[in-house]
């Protein structure tokens, strides 16, 4: 697939461009494009994404910190489907989906983030996300400082006992499977925004 990677020279394009090569995929620029991917910025990405939209490319957005809704409408009005996650580590999926069953029994739960110091969003997308899952008032705790990639962990207590479900990632090539699956199936997505990478987990 002709992919315009928007981002490859940041944090996570540095290491997903060459990924994406290696998979087969071409990297171009947005006229030529079958796809878009987009790790930038919360300040550029709904403009990548409105001229991924213009030029009627698909996108595959793993930049957090943007509101959706009126690229959905957008998208949707251009017949484009837009992928967004807030995670693409397939381990943090799980993560989040083991956190929601366990919420189920144990309901008193808060979650601790731990990013980058040049990570701009406070909380992190996947944070929040995991907190609307749960479908409580869950506190959520974020920390930045230098040499940390990605972490979260969900604490959930009962009277004498914690349960603790963690994710570290180490480094950006945890990102890679998710985008590739993403890849891989956004010619089905319908049109507008879909969310989170447990959508296609079991596509």
């Amino acid at each position: 697939m002709k992919v315009k990677l928007f981002g490859a020279g940041g944090k996570v394009g540095s290491v997903l461009g060459p990924a994406l090569e290696t998979a087969g995929h071409e990297l171009v620029e947005l006229d030529a494009a079958e796809a878009m991917v987009d790790f930038t910025a919360p300040d550029a990405v709904v403009g990548n994404i409105e001229a991924a939209l213009e030029a009627r490319v698909p996108c595959v957005v793993g930049t957090s910190g943007w509101d959706t809704e009126p690229i959905a409408r957008k998208a949707k009005d251009a017949g484009v489907a837009v992928f967004y996650a807030p995670n693409f580590a397939i381990g943090a999926v799980l993560m989040m989906r083991f956190a929601v069953e366990a919420s189920k029994h144990m309901p008193r739960a808060e979650i601790v983030e731990l990013h980058h110091e040049t990570k701009l969003d406070a909380p992190s997308g996947t944070a929040k996300a995991t907190a609307d899952a749960m479908e409580g008032d869950t506190p959520i705790h974020s920390v930045r400082l230098p040499g940390i990639v990605a972490h979260q962990e969900v604490l959930l207590s009962e009277t004498g006992q914690l349960l603790t479900i963690r994710h570290d990632a180490f480094s950006r090539e945890a990102y890679v499977p998710g985008v590739l699956l993403a890849l891989k199936h956004i010619s089905e997505l319908p049109p507008g925004v879909t969310t989170g990478l447990d959508q296609l987990l079991n596509v």
